[in-house]
């Protein structure tokens, strides 16, 4: 989908963006970035593909078992704002649930040159997880936040 967005292309954009998350690829991530696209994540500021694989390589490399669902939020012709949950867990075995929000910001080819991440962790314990379905995009079916009532 290509700027100016409407809602469902705006629903789009962030589903495709969320099925590439899931896909743990970070070279196929980064793809959808421009090249010289500016992040904070976090409390980290990078900016660039290159930097966005080693962000992402390492990230991956910590959140095990990374799941992810992301839900618009709002938008405008060139932006787009979501909400996301994902959950992972640690080397040691314990699970976290991860609250989030991103604004992002497009060029005309619809290539993302912007994002900007808040993100909390919550502790949660194996039996509280939501997000079971195996390592990949979510199913389609599969309830999203707001019917998760996260």
């Amino acid at each position: 989908p290509l700027p100016p967005f409407t809602r469902e292309s705006a629903a789009l954009k962030a589903r495709l963006a969320e099925d590439a998350w899931n896909s743990r690829d970070p070279e196929r991530v980064a793809a959808a970035y421009t090249p010289d696209s500016r992040w904070r994540n976090r409390a980290e500021f990078f900016s660039g593909r290159e930097a966005i694989v080693a962000f992402l390589q390492r990230k991956w490399a910590r959140e095990l078992d990374y799941r992810l669902i992301k839900e618009l939020w709002a938008f405008d012709a060139q932006r787009i704002a979501v909400r996301f949950v994902y959950e992972w867990h640690d080397s040691a075995g314990r699970w976290h649930r991860s609250h989030g929000n991103e604004q992002w910001e497009f060029d005309a080819s619809g290539y993302m040159a912007r994002r900007e991440a808040s993100i909390n962790d919550v502790d949660i314990t194996e039996d509280a997880r939501l997000f079971h379905w195996p390592a990949g995009p979510r199913p389609e079916g599969h309830p999203g936040l707001t019917e998760l009532g996260l």
